[in-house]
């Protein structure tokens, strides 16, 4: 695959490499001194030199020869030097901020390269969303390699979305500059059931000699799981047993453990490496989503790296995981994922292989952050005004909306109710009696439920989906958000009619984001004009607006991690068991719409 991410291709440079390896030129940088973390071989060498030019590394060794009157010289001084660190899955959108100024809080933690998947905006705007976001991340040196989304919408004919992706789309966008395969294939039953559309989506990835990413969520591993395999997928990140990555691995997939803010699977799924004498080539750490404030507080793909290595993994390993990996499922491990001859130049440095703090980042050769701080100037982001003023309900949300009747001659009546699980993306289906008053069903703040909804907001098609929610302690109050993936229509959440439609036209107002609501007054928003997904503000303002909706939430009961994020899923009907989207109750193991009430 021709990699058109570093400075210049390795074609046009050859003899330019081969010249300052000699010394017959001299580098435009040597780094001296360093530890080098060989994650070709999982050793580390003392005392190795390291020779640029042209954004490329050109020896490793002994580079004094290289060295001329103009070659920039840094004393690693003895500190670890590692290849840059790659996101091989991550939603950038899931950040609420510009791909910019995603770049501007993760190059300074070592993150060089990511492999992006947005298909939330996509889902919202269509493929100009998909080229907004590439034609932004230009602005930054960080390398954002993105994937085709797949499936807009998730699972078809159970959601309304802002626009479609086909096979038609597949192979028109497998032709852009930027791409570098198909996004996550959540529509795995279409996949095991060889529906037409699906294949051809991923015959137009195989003719464009691309990379097909995955997403089986099920916990089967049999015929279902090789049938996936077979049909072109490479990887997946949505293991949640220790088993699952173990034959994932064993059939050749590549396993993406995940970490973000919200999802913590990989403690639990890293067992499978720990607990088991396998090779490890086909493991990979990912991210999937991050909130700002994590990025801010916690880091990016080191703290990932940092508490796989808590968890016993050998530091080493755990550099392979986020380098040369990830490089290799993606057939760029010529290219990038190691410090030899001939890859791009970036390159990390650290002081400590236990607590890894990187001090340093260089990409193509350039030093990009120290200490924390992006060092070149990005600018601004410019997105187009066709990803601006998406709410589009076309009605007025009132009380009214949310009133939900009962069965007559009931006083309770049993109700299917979606129960989140903290801190993972799966949910689980209760049958719960619910009190009703004047002839509606209510919340039940004694058993934790909130009564909940989703509006489409694409196309005004006044389509509404009306159900409960169990688990996240909310005593008072409610929260809208338009990150609702991967529709991401209107959600709202609460304890009272009231507060919900106060929260629903605040977001409205703003043109989406999420708030939070509490006895009548608004106790905290972020907008996100760009799709309702991203801000065009500066991380540090989003983190500082995020922190706020996260004490407004607790102050109204909440009582989970990233509970934003949680709620976010609540309209996924490609994710077990039961889901709420515009169109009603999902159950997401027989992929069927089933009745609010079971009686």
């Amino acid at each position: 695959m021709l990699n058109k991410f570093c400075k210049k291709p390795l074609y046009e440079v050859t003899r330019k490499m081969a010249n300052v390896a000699m010394g017959v030129e001299k580098a435009d940088m040597v780094i001296k001194n360093a530890r080098l973390v060989n994650v070709c071989t999982a050793e580390i060498q003392e005392g190795i030199d390291v020779a640029i030019a042209e954004g490329r590394i050109a020896l490793v060794g002994d580079a004094s020869h290289c060295i001329g009157d103009n070659t920039k010289v840094i004393d690693a001084a003895g500190q670890y030097i590692a290849p840059g660190f790659m996101d091989a899955h991550i939603h950038v959108e899931s950040a609420m901020i510009s791909v910019g100024e995603y770049a501007r809080a993760v190059v300074p933690h070592g993150t060089t390269g990511i492999f992006m998947d947005p298909h939330e905006i996509c889902n919202v705007c269509g493929p100009e969303g998909v080229k907004a976001m590439i034609e932004d991340a230009k602005r930054a040196p960080l390398k954002a390699m993105s994937n085709v989304p797949s499936c807009v919408p998730a699972v078809a004919g159970f959601e309304d979305t802002g626009s479609h992706i086909g096979p038609e789309e597949v192979r028109e966008m497998m032709t852009w500059d930027g791409i570098m395969g198909l996004g996550e294939m959540m529509s795995f039953p279409n996949v095991l059931g060889a529906e037409p559309n699906i294949h051809g989506e991923l015959a137009e990835t195989l003719k464009a000699d691309q990379v097909i990413t995955g997403h089986y969520s099920v916990p089967e591993t049999g015929p279902g799981l090789n049938a996936y395999i077979a049909s072109g997928v490479r990887c997946c990140h949505e293991s949640t047993r220790a088993e699952d990555v173990l034959e994932k691995m064993r059939r050749g997939m590549y396993a993406l453990m995940r970490y973000g803010s919200a999802w913590h699977d990989m403690p639990v799924i890293i067992r499978a490496i720990l607990d088991n004498k396998v090779d490890d080539r086909f493991a990979c750490l990912i991210s999937d989503d991050t909130h700002p404030d994590t990025l801010i507080g916690e880091g990016h793909i080191d703290h990932i790296v940092r508490l796989a290595i808590k968890e016993g993994l050998d530091p080493i390993k755990a550099i392979q995981y986020v380098t040369i990996n990830p490089a290799t499922c993606f057939r760029m491990d010529h290219e990038m994922g190691s410090i030899s001859p001939g890859k791009c130049a970036d390159i990390v440095f650290f002081d400590d292989l236990n607590d890894i703090r990187i001090t340093r980042t260089i990409i193509d050769g350039d030093i990009v952050a120290e200490n924390g701080e992006l060092t070149v100037d990005i600018g601004k982001s410019a997105f187009p005004e066709a990803v601006y003023d998406t709410m589009h309900v076309g009605y007025d949300i009132t009380t009214d909306c949310f009133k939900i009747a009962a069965p007559e001659g009931k006083d309770t009546v049993k109700t299917r109710v979606l129960e989140i699980i903290p801190n993972k993306v799966g949910d689980y289906e209760r049958l719960l009696d619910l009190p009703v008053k004047d002839g509606f069903v209510e919340a039940d703040a004694g058993q934790d439920v909130m009564k909940m909804a989703v509006f489409e907001r694409h196309h005004e098609t006044g389509t509404k989906g009306c159900g409960f929610v169990k688990g996240f302690g909310f005593r008072k109050g409610a929260m809208a958000q338009t990150v609702s993936h991967d529709a991401h229509n209107l959600l709202v959440a609460g304890t009272n009619d009231e507060d919900m439609a106060l929260a629903a036209n605040t977001l409205v107002e703003c043109g989406g984001g999420l708030c939070a609501v509490a006895d009548g007054k608004v106790l905290a928003v972020v907008p996100l004009p760009i799709a309702g997904l991203m801000s065009d503000l500066p991380v540090e303002d989003v983190a500082a607006q995020v922190s706020e909706l996260d004490a407004a939430w607790k102050e109204m009961g909440c009582v989970i991690n990233s509970p934003y994020m949680t709620m976010a899923l609540i309209p996924l009907a490609c994710l077990p068991e039961l889901r709420l989207t515009n169109r009603g109750l999902v159950d997401c193991r027989t992929f069927s719409f089933v009745d609010l009430f079971a009686e």
